[in-house]
This record gives structure tokens, sequence and C-alpha cells, in this order.
């Protein structure tokens, strides 16, 4: 018997999902979480095989639960699913140990056959996913330039970037002006996006 974790934060997904895995032969919800602060306490209490984590969870994200887990409950894998994954979250998912990424939008027997090989140690991805991933280029940002754009990405002016990385605002826009010609963005928001896109962020 596979012992499970779901944790999603909408209800009516939550219930689906927990419906749609228990009426797989060999497998049971041990728990079900709605945050990202609630996983760890939980596999700690029920200590599950797999986990079924949504990427977008509240309070703390999917990959960061999944670093946590690895850390602090090594036994439990995790397959990582969300509505609309993208191509450059397969590097984050496996970078923090995951062993696998979906969409939500997999039929039940395809979450199943997911959550066996997760179970039995293998890694899963959605293949059109795996092949759009493979085409994705290496990030070409230096790590103080991802400085900058993480701070970017949360709103933060420049001269608030600069405060904050102990640096000039020339050198910031400087750094600004290379992420957007590294990147070929149109602006500090276009960077953002095609960082996130390509799992950058």
């Amino acid at each position: 018997m596979i012992g499970i974790l779901v944790a999603e934060h909408r209800p009516v997904v939550l219930r689906g999902l927990v419906a749609s895995l228990e009426g797989e032969a060999g497998m049971k919800v041990v728990a079900a979480v709605g945050t990202g602060d609630a996983v760890l306490p939980a596999v700690l209490e029920h200590r599950p095989e797999t986990a079924v984590i949504d990427l977008d969870l509240p309070g703390t994200d999917g990959f960061a639960v999944t670093l946590d887990l690895h850390a602090r409950a090594p036994g439990c894998g995790v397959l990582l699913v969300s509505h609309r994954p993208k191509p450059g979250q397969v590097r984050r998912a496996f970078a923090v140990h995951a062993l696998g990424l979906m969409s939500l939008g997999v039929s039940p027997e395809q979450l199943a056959s997911g959550v066996r090989r997760v179970a039995a140690g293998q890694r899963v991805v959605d293949p059109e996913l795996a092949v759009a991933a493979l085409e994705i280029a290496e990030n070409p940002l230096t790590r103080r330039e991802m400085d900058v754009l993480r701070l970017a990405a949360l709103g933060a002016r420049s001269n608030e970037i600069a405060d904050q990385l102990f640096l000039s605002v020339g050198t910031v826009r400087n750094h600004l002006s290379r992420i957007m010609c590294k990147t070929r963005a149109r602006s500090r928001l276009d960077a953002v996006r095609i960082a996130s896109d390509s799992g950058w962020l």
C-alpha cells in the first residue's frame, strides 16, 4: 500500500485529487493539507511514501517545501503538480530533489502511474514538458544579476535594489541593462517573465 500526502490549496481540487487517488488499488491518502507550512509536520506524523504537492501553495511554495522534505524526510518521494507547469520548472523541480512534475490536467490513470513511479524512486515528467525543457537555454545571468532580478521581480525600484544590495543606483541600472540584453527582454518586467518561464527565478 502506497501512503500518500496531498497538498493543494484549492478545496475542490484537493477533494478531487484525494478521491482520484483513493480510488486506485494499492493507494491510500494518509493526509491532505492546504498550505505549504502544513506539509512537513503532516509528513513527519503520517510517514507517507509519496507526497503530491501543488507548486503554488500559499505560505511556502512547492519548491521550498520539497527542498525541506528532502532534508528532513528524505524517505518521502515528491511529485509536484501544477495547473500550468512551465518547461523551466522541470529543472527547478529536480534541483530541489523532486522526483516528478506533472500537470493537474493529466488523466487519473496518468496521475496514479506517476505516483507509483515516484514511490518506486523513479522520475516522472510529462513528455511534452520534458521536450520543451530540453530546448530552454542555460541561465546566462551572473549571481549578482540574479540578485538584482529577484528584487526587481518583487517590485523593488532601482534605488531600493541598490540599498538592499549595497550597490550604487548606477551599478543597479547597469545590471538591469545587461539582464535585458542577455535575456533579449524589452523591459525589466519582460526579463522577470522570461527568467520565471525559464525556471531561473
